[in-house]
């Protein structure tokens, strides 16, 4: 994935533009909203993924097990971050992102009305689309969002931060709308009564889906005049790289190969290589004594403990929805919902500690921690929350669990979410040498890129009738998780040492 340059000619044309809401650029509301619709169809979407793969055929489902369902679904978030890469390319190079942003969200509109029909084949085009059309516009629309404000403009964090909070808006509606539609009662009696069959509610749910993707897309076509001056294909005198192009979709190709092949019985060994290669190259980068190679290795360490993170944090949509659906109680004083809603939880949290936590850094200024410890911390907060979930798992002995476990967790990984990805992305940023930006943040988006494929392995093993089971399930990814922070603990001067001043 890339970021915006830190200046280019056409930032310098709406450096000064305070024609939008607050003072801001004006082509900001129009990015918000149309990142907001994309990221209710995105998240919508997902909470429904794994939780339709394993209802049974008789309740409209795929009826697959368990365990091909979180793979698949591994597979699926995490080529949708490796795809950011070519995305972003080639609208450096080809598209522009303007031209990117719209054409990936028709096609992630496709996937999600295709996932809408009823059939087997439809639901795999329809995740092929939206992977393609996902990793064409997520890069594009944020570095479209840069694009607005110089290098030197004080409203750029300001600016930011709104687009994130639409994101976060998008996320929390998406999931409840769409999970009402799909799994709520209300909505199957209402398809019933319209001489529906209420097994398709699904559909419904992945419809709407596709729906808030359209939206989106009316949004930016209709408000498109405000982003004229930004997101440009590039010079048609430029000679296109085609080459580099070829070479960077093979690479991502053989790349989702080797994971597939990873997959298969006997080869699950090939795994390790996510963190020995990293781990080998960071101990390489580090002896040597230029200070751009000490930063590199900081990197890469950075990356691992990022993809150790979104193993378990992206398993909302896996195991922690399975958790949901089968052995917490989905209901509030008397009324039921969807246990898809608890998906919701995260982005509403992030909304609430967010605020919060730009306050706390910058009231702490000098003071606050290094980048390394509040990494550190962000794993500690991630461990703490599966191992909330080991006496929940004792308790579904005696039947469903009370919902405020599962609150607690996302919780307890909401928090740990703000110590360690916007932070993550900002330390990133800093460390990368000019010439090596959209390299570092390959490498970084590729770390999650893996850390999804790892939460869906990791899930894999989710066992919900067996108890002592499900409690040796979370209680040793905690300890994992728990190992791992005291690595990346004992190792926080040395990372200092590498990062050369940055903190």
């Amino acid at each position: 994935m890339r970021v915006p340059p830190s200046i280019t000619p056409e930032s310098s044309d709406v450096a000064f533009d305070r024609s939008g809401l607050g003072g801001q650029p004006r082509g900001l509301s129009t990015l918000f909203f149309t990142e907001m619709w994309e990221r209710f169809s995105y998240y919508g979407m997902r909470g429904l993924l794994t939780l339709f793969m394993v209802a049974p055929v008789t309740a409209g489902g795929l009826g697959f097990d368990d365990k091909r369902a979180t793979l698949i679904y591994g597979n699926y978030v995490m080529s949708v971050f490796m795809l950011s890469i070519p995305g972003g390319f080639i609208a450096d190079n080809f598209l522009g992102a303007r031209r990117s942003v719209f054409i990936g969200g028709i096609v992630i509109a496709c996937g999600h009305f295709a996932l809408a029909l009823q059939s087997q084949t439809t639901f795999f085009a329809g995740l092929v689309l939206i992977a393609l059309g996902t990793g064409l516009l997520k890069p594009n629309i944020s570095a479209m969002v840069g694009s607005l404000y110089s290098p030197v403009d004080q409203r750029r964090d300001a600016g930011f931060s709104i687009f994130y909070m639409g994101i976060n808006i998008g996320a929390s509606v998406g999931g409840l709308l769409t999970g009402w539609l799909a799994q709520s009662a209300e909505f199957k009696t209402m398809l019933s009564g319209w001489g529906l069959d209420p097994t398709h509610s699904w559909h419904w749910g992945f419809a709407a889906a596709g729906v808030g993707m359209t939206l989106g897309l009316l949004v930016y076509v209709l408000k498109g005049a405000s982003l004229a001056q930004i997101g440009r294909a590039p010079s048609p005198e430029i000679t296109r790289p085609w080459r580099k192009l070829i070479t960077i979709v093979l690479g991502a190709a053989g790349f989702f190969v080797f994971v597939r092949v990873s997959d298969q019985e006997g080869l699950s060994w090939l795994r390790f290589l996510f963190l020995i290669v990293p781990v080998a190259l960071a101990t390489w980068l580090s002896f040597k004594p230029d200070i751009e190679s000490k930063r590199i290795a900081a990197i890469l360490v950075f990356s691992i403990a990022a993809m150790i993170f979104w193993a378990i944090f992206e398993q909302a949509g896996s195991s922690i929805a399975l958790f949901a659906e089968r052995l917490t109680r989905s209901e509030v004083f008397g009324y039921a919902f969807p246990s898809s809603w608890f998906q919701s939880a995260n982005p509403i949290y992030v909304m609430l500690l967010a605020p919060l936590f730009a306050w706390a850094w910058v009231k702490l200024g000098s003071r606050q921690p290094s980048s390394p410890f509040k990494f550190v911390l962000g794993l500690v907060f991630l461990g703490l929350s599966f191992v909330l979930m080991v006496p929940a798992a004792r308790l579904t002995v005696e039947g469903k669990v009370s919902p405020l476990w599962l609150l607690g967790l996302y919780f307890l990984q909401t928090v740990g979410e703000m110590f360690l990805s916007p932070v993550g992305l900002s330390t990133m940023t800093k460390l990368a040498p000019a010439r090596l930006v959209g390299l570092v943040m390959g490498i970084w988006f590729l770390a999650a890129a893996l850390g999804n494929k790892l939460a869906g392995v990791l899930a894999s093993d989710f066992k919900s009738d067996n108890p002592a089971s499900l409690v040796s399930f979370f209680w040793h990814q905690a300890l994992w998780v728990g190992g791992a922070t005291l690595v990346l603990l004992a190792l926080v001067p040395w990372l200092r040492r590498l990062m050369g001043g940055i903190r």
